[in-house]
């Protein structure tokens, strides 16, 4: 059946212009794919700038971009080396550890100045002796390994405070520690992250590898390495996983459509159609001057997946004009006016999806919704121009049709019997059972946290190498790569004042003791310490002096390199190490920390959160929580406004929405059931799924709409709409969610969880559309009257 009264004639013209000229748009299409291959090949990079994944506008990226340049960054590294024997006091460990010192100091892109361990200057003990205060490096110069210069080194740590922080706490192990540059000061351009997470390794396998002419052998000593830049790395060559697990989708996904198409020739072209749009974004994004992130490298894989989606539903239609008898030129033309209105109005749906997730102001999030919008503008062009071009090329053999009567005859009771939804007494039923499912899904969801829900990187694997090391890191050490620093700024000399010191000191205290702070280190802390050294390390006065000349004298030998204050005294950081990174660990210490601001204010103390990388995620979950309501909320009316310019109609609105709002519910309570937190890397995700997910109601109503114009009731209608597209929604959900399912094998965790989240939206946003589509439209839609 044509439909030939209800096409647009800017339609007609426009197939005209495509099929008259058919090979020349084909030849050109096939030169671009070849331009923009060769540029995606030669120009296409992973980009994994730290300063992507900030929120540059929140208040908390403020506080850390003014300080950045005295205080260092978020962006640090750990290397914990472990003696096997259980103590670190052994000429050998020591030596490791001064060769890993050493090759951690002369990476490129490493802060030299902010190395740490016992074996740098910048890392020294201050005591009292007969003639005042002796400070002095942990290691002295000209150490000698005897058991007399071992006990001097165990020693000079306890008296320099560094135990849990660059010391285990059993002395089993110690720590070089390392603050990266954001760019390399030879070349001025982004440090390589993945670069130095090689070179760390290297690091790893030379002191685990042993140095027989350090005195270092092999297996005795282990390596663990945390930090951004190691995840960087980890998940860049995690990348190699993606494409093997891309080439199974491709392969799958072909195999699934062959089956169901019934033809090879034919199931090929959405399949080579979805390949072009993928080739043509890549190329598009080295032209822009884009590189992928690490964490944006399923983007292509899931444009993939929406042209394949919206190309079955074109090879449907062109295989029901085979029926009819129809070659494969004219079931060409007939597809592309049937399905050039709906397909158009899906794909905006798809791409509002994408649209709508630029309002979270992350540049790594807003590059992922600049990507995706090219591969469906793409799609766009692929799906409606190329796909219907290829198809009038291909050459129906003379039983295809036979074989799709066959399957439809195959599929005809299933049909006759979903078709009764269709019916008011079924459908109502169909609709509490709808009801019930959003209630139980809404309450669910609504424990879904914003943020991690591991203690470890949720990216990655919870028995990878990377959280292994976490773990043996946490467990010897008080301190990991969880630091949240609240950024004090006071007058000249604040560091001599004592009430600007109490205040401070008093926020260190109240910190202390909120659940999930490890330690706490600021400068009246050590201050104190001192005072008490300089009476002869008697604990009373182990206080603040209130006497400006005695804070001068606490302070005289703390170091601007320590971190713990500038030149000028203006600014002194409260530096809190977190047992994790949990959601709920996150929000309970920024409460407790604006709770302390707020009851105790000051005009000579302020108060700023925050820096350190607890304080880049505080940001972006901060973030996540502002938008993600206004995100959800633009696309929803987006899409509706589609729908109703499309349909014409207020209900046929509602019924293509409501199927869509309750799989979105059901998406925060899987996410909430599998322990899949609400964050940058996942909203867009839940954003696509409700672009994508409308897909399959807009082919279903837009067909449902055209024989209830013919007077047809809602179960003829959506009878008749089963078996001309019904098979096509159906599998495409399935083939869709069987390619994208096998994901949750990946090592790489935050593909698995992306692979399982869009399993699910596939197949329920199909589900959805089957089935509570059809009760909807029994109860809301009246068929008019034929020639109305």
């Amino acid at each position: 059946m044509v439909h030939r009264a209800h096409e647009p004639p800017f339609v007609r013209r426009l197939e005209h212009y495509v099929f008259d000229f058919r090979t020349p748009v084909l030849t050109v299409i096939a030169l671009m794919t070849v331009v923009f291959g060769a540029l995606a090949v030669r120009g296409l990079h992973l980009d994994t700038r730290f300063t992507k994944q900030l929120p540059l506008q929140h208040e908390y990226m403020r506080t850390y971009l003014k300080h950045q340049e005295e205080f260092g960054g978020a962006n640090r590294v750990l290397v914990a080396l472990e003696a096997r024997d259980g103590s670190m006091f052994s000429a050998e460990f020591l030596q490791a550890l001064k060769l890993a010192t050493d090759e951690v100091f002369f990476i490129p892109g490493v802060d030299r100045a902010r190395v740490q361990s016992v074996w740098t200057p910048n890392v020294r003990y201050t005591e009292a002796v007969e003639g005042g205060i002796q400070a002095g490096d942990v290691i002295p110069s000209g150490f000698q390994p005897t058991p007399e210069g071992l006990a001097q080194v165990r020693e000079n740590i306890l008296k320099a405070g560094i135990v849990g922080r660059l010391v285990a706490n059993d002395f089993s192990g110690a720590i070089v520690s390392a603050q990266l540059q954001e760019q390399d000061p030879e070349t001025g351009r982004p440090v390589d992250l993945i670069r130095i997470g090689d070179a760390l390794e290297k690091v790893r396998a030379h002191v685990e590898g042993g140095d027989p002419a350090l005195g270092i052998r092999a297996q005795h000593i282990d390596v663990h390495i945390i930090g951004f830049a190691k995840v960087v790395s980890d998940i860049a060559h995690g990348a190699l996983s993606v494409a093997i697990f891309a080439i199974v989708t491709v392969l799958l996904t072909a195999l699934l459509v062959w089956i169901y198409i019934q033809s090879l020739k034919v199931a090929l072209v959405p399949v080579v159609c979805s390949i072009v749009a993928v080739i043509w974004q890549l190329g598009i994004l080295v032209l822009l001057g884009y590189g992928v992130d690490p964490l944006g490298i399923l983007v292509p894989f899931i444009i993939f997946a929406i042209g394949v989606s919206h190309g079955v539903q074109k090879i449907s239609a062109v295989s029901d004009a085979a029926l009819d008898g129809a070659d494969s030129n004219e079931a060409a033309r007939r597809t592309f006016r049937l399905l050039f209105i709906p397909a158009i109005v899906a794909l905006l749906a798809d791409l509002v999806g994408f649209v709508t997730i630029l309002a979270i102001p992350v540049e790594v999030i807003r590059e992922m919704a600049i990507t995706a919008s090219v591969g469906v503008g793409v799609v766009i062009m692929t799906d409606l121009i190329l796909l219907p071009i290829l198809v009038s090329f291909v050459r129906f053999d003379s039983h295809y049709a036979d074989r799709i009567r066959r399957r439809q005859a195959q599929l005809a009771p299933l049909w006759h019997k979903l078709a009764n939804i269709g019916e008011r007494p079924i459908a109502a039923a169909v609709i509490a059972v709808a009801l019930v499912l959003g209630v139980l899904g809404f309450s669910k969801g609504r424990e879904t946290p914003i943020g991690d829900t591991e203690a470890g990187v949720p990216e990655l694997r919870k028995d990878s190498r990377y959280n292994r090391d976490s773990d043996v890191i946490t467990r010897k050490f008080s301190i990991g790569t969880d630091i949240l620093n609240i950024i004090v700024e006071t007058p000249p000399d604040g560091c001599v004042n004592y009430d600007v010191m109490r205040r401070i000191d008093e926020m260190a205290w109240h910190m202390a003791n909120v659940p999930g702070v490890r330690s706490v280190i600021t400068l009246p802390e050590v201050s104190k310490v001192v005072s008490a050294a300089w009476s002869e390390g008697n604990l009373k006065w182990r206080n603040l002096p209130r006497n400006q000349q005695a804070l001068v004298q606490a302070q005289g030998y703390i170091e601007t390199s320590t971190g713990l204050l500038n030149k000028d005294c203006t600014v002194m950081p409260v530096m809190m190490f977190l047992a994790d990174h949990r959601a709920g660990t996150i929000e309970r210490v920024v409460r407790e920390a604006k709770a302390f601001r707020a009851a105790n204010p000051s005009s000579n103390v302020n108060f700023r959160l925050a820096t350190g990388n607890v304080g880049v995620m505080a940001a972006q979950n901060e973030e996540v929580k502002a938008k993600e309501i206004p995100i959800l909320v633009y696309l929803f009316v987006a899409i509706a406004v589609m729908c109703l310019v499309t349909f014409r109609s207020v209900t046929g609105v509602i019924v293509v929405m409501l199927p869509l709002a309750l799989v979105s519910v059901l998406v925060y309570a899987v996410m909430a059931i599998v322990g899949i937190g609400l964050k940058v890397t996942t909203l867009p995700m839940v954003a696509l799924g409700a672009g994508i997910g409308v897909d399959y109601g807009i082919y279903l109503f837009s067909r449902m709409q055209e024989f209830l114009h013919e007077g047809a009731s809602v179960h003829e209608a959506f009878l008749r709409t089963l078996r001309v597209t019904g098979a096509s929604i159906f599998f495409t959900g399935v083939t869709l969610a069987i390619g994208v399912a096998t994901w949750v094998f990946s090592p790489l965790k935050f593909q698995a969880d992306v692979g399982l989240m869009l399993t699910f939206m596939f197949v329920v946003n199909m589900l959805a559309a089957m089935l509570l589509l059809p009760a909807l439209t029994a109860w809301l839609v009246r068929p008019p009257k034929p020639g109305s």
